[in-house]
């Protein structure tokens, strides 16, 4: 028999875009869902349109809380969830048909604990998409590796949306209340618990990136400076303190690689150059540990180069960027 899978959407102020996100839910080729939406103290008609959707369909249980943030609205739905596997859709996304019976099936096909899917991102200039539609099973060691550094063949980042976890892979677990950048460590405890990982190289999930009012676009550079730095560096010392030193010495890499891409995105904004200021306190504060790690095989000439002229002239280093994407980017795309 098919086991059951629980479904969690966190749902605060979304009126106009939830019925396209919970249709999708309800038009699953997977039919032994449990669809738990969570009205996280909405001000809107969300609240009613979640009772209205369980009026028509017995699969779905509303849960009505006060206002707690997406963390406390998710932990809410994992504490009602009675299904084998979770999965998170956030209600102002959508999902394709297949979605979960892909999930299911390949998890249960390769024994993994959790399965990955690419997204499509739903931008206002259109779509962006790129899948070819294999499955490819992979270790834990070989999906954290590809989770920490990256890898062209996989999209394997951090947000739950695009997953499906065993129950017992994260029972137990909670997301951290009153944080954004919520999924990083969530992801991270779960990946570092599981055996095996099945990665669906097909667009099942669509990510609407710049809805106004989202939270990924709300604040940014406090966002990131006050919850994602901090969960960055606190997955650099799980890994570590999980006896995985050099998959921590290489998040560290990676890590410091995003703090400069972070300089660089609030040196773009007079508003924001308090926050560019604070990376540079961030590095220079860190300066014998990229030392450290900078050394290593694996990273990359030019990163070490970026690196020193970031520490040693961070204002140089943004003008050397600016006129690189200005002139020299423009030339390699024409040969």
């Amino acid at each position: 028999m098919e086991k059951l899978v629980s479904v969690i959407v966190a749902v605060y102020n979304i009126e106009e875009y939830l019925p396209r996100c919970v249709d999708s839910i309800l038009a699953q080729t997977y039919r032994n869902l449990e669809i738990i939406l969570v009205d996280d103290g909405s001000k809107d008609q969300s609240g009613s349109i979640c009772d209205s959707y369980a009026e028509k369909d017995r699969r779905i249980k509303v849960i009505h809380k006060k206002n707690g943030g997406l963390s406390d609205a998710r932990n809410a739905g994992m504490d009602a969830a009675t299904g084998e596997y979770i999965g998170f859709v956030d209600g102002d996304d959508w999902i394709e048909p297949d979605m979960y019976r892909a999930m299911y099936f390949a998890c249960e096909k390769e024994k993994a604990q959790a399965a990955v899917c690419r997204y499509k991102q739903i931008t206002k200039s259109g779509i962006i998409d790129g899948s070819a539609g294999n499955s490819v099973s992979l270790s834990r060691d070989e999906a954290l590796e590809i989770y920490v550094c990256g890898d062209e063949r996989y999209l394997i980042y951090n947000s739950v949306w695009s997953k499906l976890f065993a129950r017992d892979l994260v029972e137990g677990m909670r997301f951290p209340v009153g944080k954004n950048s919520e999924d990083i460590m969530f992801t991270t405890r779960a990946f570092c618990r599981m055996e095996r990982l099945v990665y669906l190289d097909e667009a099942y999930y669509n990510y609407v990136l710049d809805r106004e009012g989202s939270i990924m676009n709300e604040k940014a550079g406090e966002r990131r400076l006050k919850d994602e730095i901090p969960f960055w560096q606190e997955q650099i010392a799980y890994f570590r303190e999980a006896g995985m030193p050099d998959l921590s010495d290489k998040a560290a890499y990676h890590f410091y690689r995003r703090l400069l891409f972070y300089y660089i995105d609030f040196m773009e904004n007079k508003k924001t150059r308090i926050f560019a200021d604070q990376i540079v306190g961030l590095l220079r504060a860190d300066r014998e540990k990229i030392r450290g790690i900078y050394h290593k095989d694996y990273v990359a000439m030019g990163d070490r180069a970026r690196m020193k002229l970031a520490l040693l002239l961070p204002g140089a280093y943004y003008r050397v960027v600016k006129i690189y994407d200005r002139y020299v980017i423009p030339l390699r795309s024409k040969k």
